[in-house]
């Protein structure tokens, strides 16, 4: 079926001038396929079922909304950890400012390196769970990145990495237009912890397919914030075999336009999938988490744990599902979205959804919003904590939930100390 004339008009628009990244090479086809998806589904619109709470005009216009570069005041998130640091500016990978990547414990090649050989086990894992994840929902903007992306990681964890592996994006140019495609293969028993931090680029499109093998443990826990003025829409295609682990954590403070799609595929018996995040949001800020989970395999578990603070018109937005297959048994399904709003300004748009064919299952969803509890309140304020610390500490066990969802305590700490400075900042500001 031929698209309509406005996607159409939208799709040419942004294609032109772009060019697919290399003549040969072993992701030649999977670009070219990618392509050929975008094509027949054209770029996001409002009157998509999947973006009918979060405009995607700016995601998708051939030309990028200026975002200001602003001074760092914080030292970089996660600096305290014991890491191995792999920088990008503005999307492209820095190997001076990089720490020296055999020290993960992993192997860690960039995808420009990859793209250029006929031969890599990275040919049969680019692009694969990204299509996967098309259906039932197309996520055009992800087959866009997967046809376009030049830069990016190809991690293989055979083992317990050495250390966590720390993708840190720094935005360095007003008009940046960056799309980064990471493959991370996570073997049989191996175990990888990724970290991410910064704004990347004024308009950043990134992808990350996870394939976890039975018995693997995959960790993620990544901070979006610092410039006000980006925009984002990133992706995280996992799959996860029998008895392995897959969980990631976001925290976002910043950003006017955020739009964060994460889809998991439990296949093999006995999987793990923890999807969490944290977000606090001020003003002219749109925060978008979809989440889709499907389960395939009998006695696994997901958890879907989600918190937004919002103010000053802050508009937070949260579309879970869970697709739950005949022949998944025993399946172990949680979803929650809660919103706390500090005005009457704010709004939260929340989209909750189940979807099962099995019949021994324990499934459940729930999505609340409510202002700031005024007994818990006073009773701070009785004792002499002024009303903004006040509101500040309440503000952090609402979100505790989710931030326990990380594994490791110091990076919960870390996590924690961040969110601490951001609300302190704005109590000063």
């Amino acid at each position: 079926m031929a698209l309509p004339q406005p996607k159409t008009d939208t799709l040419a628009a942004r294609l032109s001038g772009l060019d697919l990244p290399g003549d040969s090479g072993c992701l030649k086809v999977a670009r070219e396929d990618a392509l050929a998806r975008l094509q027949a589904t054209g770029l996001p619109a409002r009157r998509d079922e999947y973006w009918k709470y979060t405009r995607p005009e700016t995601l998708t216009a051939p030309e990028v909304v200026p975002a200001a570069l602003l001074s760092d005041r914080d030292t970089p998130v996660f600096d305290d950890i014991d890491r191995v640091r792999v920088v990008f500016v503005d999307g492209v990978f820095d190997a001076e400012a990089s720490d020296d990547l055999t020290l993960a414990g992993v192997t860690i090649e960039r995808l420009a390196d990859v793209d250029a050989r006929d031969i890599h086990w990275a040919k049969d894992l680019y692009g694969v769970l990204e299509t996967r994840g098309q259906t039932p929902v197309s996520r055009p903007l992800a087959a866009l990145n997967t046809a376009f992306a030049t830069d990016g990681l190809v991690i293989h964890a055979t083992g317990k990495a050495a250390r966590p592996v720390a993708f840190e994006y720094l935005h360095r140019n007003e008009t940046s237009d960056a799309h980064l495609h990471h493959v991370i293969k996570v073997d049989s028993g191996a175990d990888v912890t990724v970290l991410e931090d910064g704004p990347a680029a004024a308009r950043f499109n990134k992808v990350m397919e996870v394939d976890v093998a039975s018995g693997g443990t995959f960790h993620h826990v990544r901070a979006q914030g610092r410039d006000h003025e980006r925009r984002a829409a990133t992706h995280i295609f996992a799959r996860l075999g029998e008895g392995s682990v897959f969980k990631t954590f976001t925290l976002t403070m910043n950003g006017v336009l955020t739009r964060n799609d994460c889809v998991v595929e439990l296949t093999g018996d006995n999987a793990v999938a923890h999807v969490a995040g944290a977000c606090v949001g001020d003003g002219d800020f749109h925060h978008d988490d979809t989440v889709f989970i499907t389960h395939d395999a009998v006695a696994c578990e997901s958890r879907q744990v989600f918190k937004k603070v919002l103010r000053n018109g802050a508009t937070g937005v949260f579309q879970g599902k869970i697709l739950v297959k005949q022949g998944a048994q025993k399946t172990d399904g949680y979803q929650i979205s809660q919103s706390l709003l500090l005005d009457d300004d704010s709004q939260f748009l929340a989209k909750p959804e189940l979807e099962i064919y099995a019949d021994d299952v324990a499934c459940s969803h729930g999505s609340t919003s409510g202002a700031i509890d005024e007994e818990g309140l006073f009773y701070l304020r009785s004792r002499g904590v002024p009303e903004s610390e006040a509101t500040d500490l309440m503000t952090l066990a609402f979100l505790a939930e989710a931030i326990e969802e990380i594994e490791d305590q110091a990076l919960a700490d870390d996590i924690l100390e961040r969110l601490q400075a951001w609300m302190a900042r704005r109590r000063r500001d």
